[in-house]
C-alpha cells in the first residue's frame, strides 16, 4: 500500500489512487467567490445570506416565523422549497411580538377574526405537537386561563349585546353580565359607570410571546429554514432582495415587517405614483406609538382577574402571583412624548 505524507496529507505512491487533504485545508482551497460544494450547507456563512430562496420573508417576527414554519410543514418533500427569514434587530428592541401584553381572546365584531383566534387556541392547546423539536425540552408558553371582560357604558351596551350575538353563532363560550352579576362575580370592580360586561369562559387568557416566537422559530429552522440578520434595501421586488453587502434572487417576497411593513412596500413601489392604481395605493401601515405600564399593587386582585377592557379603552392584567400587573392606554396624541405624564394623568384616575 502507498503511505501518507504527514506533511502533505496526500496519498503517495498508489497508481490511480486519490489525492486527499484535510477538510480544513480542503475548504481553504475551495473557497472561492460563487465556489460551492456539497459540505457547504453544513458550514453556513453566517456573514452572508444565500445567494437564491424561493421565498423571502422580510421580518423575523411572530408573523414571519409563523409564515416561515407553515410553508415548510406543508412541503410535500423536504426542502422543496427554500425559505430565507430577514430579521435586522435580533433583539427585537422594538418588536410587536415581545411588546405585547400577549393576549388572545374569542371576542371580535367580525367572524373572519372569531375564526382565526378560534384556530390560533387550538394551536396553543396543542403546541408541542406542533412546535415540539426532537431533543429539544417540552414547550411551555406560560399560559393563563382568564377570560377577557369587555365593560360597556349605557351608549355601548347595544353594540356589545350585538357582538355577542356573533360570537355565541360562532361558538363563542361567552356570557352577558349585568351590573350586579358583575359586582358579585368581582366585587373589587367599580361598576358605577357599566351598563352590561361580557366574559370569555375558555380559548381566552395570555401567555409569553418571547417564547412562542422561539418556539416557532426554532421548529422553522428545524425544518430548514435559513434565517439573516440584516436589513432590505432592493426596489426590485420580487426579482430580488438586495441587502447593504449582499444579493437574494428569490420568487417571492413577504412584508412582515410589522409596523414598518409600508416603508418596505414604498421599496417595493407601492403607493408610489404610478398608471397602475392598485401599485399606486399607499399600504395602510405606519408606526404608531403605545405602551404598557407595569406596577405593584399587592392588594389588588389575584387570581380571579380577567384581561379586563374598560369603557375607556384602558386594559390592565395580571402578570404573575406578586401582585404585579401590566396594563395601558393608547395615547390620543401622536407624540411620543410625556408617557409618565399620562400614566400619573389619565391611567391612574381610570384604574
Amino acid at each position: 500500500m502507498g503511505q501518507r505524507s504527514p506533511q502533505t496529507g496526500l496519498c503517495r505512491g498508489c497508481p490511480g489512487s486519490l489525492n486527499f487533504l484535510p477538510f480544513s485545508e480542503f475548504k481553504k482551497l475551495t473557497n472561492f467567490p460563487n465556489f460551492k460544494t456539497d459540505f457547504d450547507s453544513l458550514f453556513p456563512k453566517r456573514d452572508l445570506p444565500p445567494e437564491h430562496s424561493d421565498v423571502v420573508i422580510i421580518g423575523g417576527g411572530i408573523i414571519g416565523w409563523s409564515i416561515a414554519y407553515w410553508l415548510k410543514a406543508k412541503e410535500t418533500r423536504r426542502n422543496a422549497i427554500q425559505v430565507l427569514v430577514i430579521e435586522r434587530d435580533n433583539t427585537y428592541s422594538k418588536a410587536s411580538t415581545v411588546l405585547s401584553a400577549g393576549g388572545i381572546r374569542q371576542q371580535f365584531s367580525v367572524e373572519e377574526n372569531i375564526w382565526m383566534s378560534s384556530f390560533s387556541a387550538n394551536f396553543l392547546r396543542l403546541i408541542n405537537d406542533h412546535l415540539g423539536v426532537v431533543g429539544e425540552p417540552p414547550i411551555d408558553i406560560q399560559f393563563n386561563h382568564s377570560g377577557y371582560l369587555f365593560l360597556a357604558s349605557e351608549n355601548e351596551a347595544a353594540v356589545l349585546e350585538e357582538n355577542v350575538n356573533l360570537q355565541r353563532k360562532e361558538g363563542v363560550a361567552v356570557s352577558l353580565l349585568s351590573p350586579a352579576q358583575l359586582k358579585k362575580k368581582f366585587p373589587w370592580l367599580n361598576t358605577d359607570d357599566v351598563a352590561l360586561a361580557s366574559y370569555g369562559l375558555e380559548n381566552e387568557g395570555w401567555f409569553d410571546p418571547w417564547t412562542l416566537l422561539n418556539a416557532f422559530k426554532r421548529k422553522a429552522i428545524s425544518l430548514g429554514t435559513l434565517q439573516y440578520n440584516g436589513e432590505v434595501t432592493c426596489k426590485r421586488f420580487p426579482l430580488c432582495s438586495l441587502f447593504e453587502r449582499a444579493r437574494v434572487d428569490c420568487c417571492i417576497v413577504v412584508n412582515a415587517a410589522g409596523a414598518w411593513s409600508g416603508k418596505v412596500a414604498e421599496m417595493a413601489g407601492i403607493g408610489a405614483p404610478s398608471e397602475n392604481i392598485l401599485s399606486g395605493v399607499k399600504f395602510p401601515v405606519e408606526p404608531k406609538k403605545r405602551y404598557v405600564y407595569v406596577w405593584h399593587c399587592p392588594e389588588g386582585p389575584s387570581l380571579e382577574c380577567p384581561f379586563l377592557i374598560d369603557t375607556t379603552g384602558a386594559y390592565f392584567r395580571r402578570e404573575g402571583l406578586g401582585g404585579n400587573y401590566l396594563g395601558g392606554l393608547s395615547p390620543t396624541e401622536v407624540s411620543l412624548s410625556g408617557l409618565w405624564g399620562q400614566f400619573s394623568t389619565r391611567f391612574v384616575k381610570i384604574l
